[in-house]
């Protein structure tokens, strides 16, 4: 079970996206979906809804959660890519060799 920081609710972990910090080529600090679940780092966990990530804005949770992340625009394109395509098409079993 996880908890999403936008709404603080618990699901498990297949409901939810898993978001982790990372830096960009330009060497400041972004926010990526993971949405394999694989990527190092700590992570943070929200429901692929736009009213879930509107909350975590709100909140400033996106900030708190991964440390450095002032600007969370990116993610609403990320977030509606994986929304629309379906969070339950990812296959998170398959590890690349």
């Amino acid at each position: 079970m996880r908890t999403c920081i936008g709404c603080r609710q618990t699901a498990a972990r297949q409901q939810l996206v898993r978001l982790v910090r990372s830096t960009s080529g330009s060497g400041e600090p972004e926010a990526l979906v993971d949405l394999r679940r694989r990527m190092p780092g700590r992570g943070a966990w929200l429901h692929p809804s736009p009213d879930c990530l509107q909350l975590a804005i709100k909140r400033r949770a996106i900030g708190r959660a991964l440390p450095g992340i002032t600007n969370a625009g990116d993610l609403e394109t990320q977030l509606a890519n994986v929304s629309r395509d379906g969070i339950q098409s990812i296959r998170t079993d398959i590890v690349p060799l």
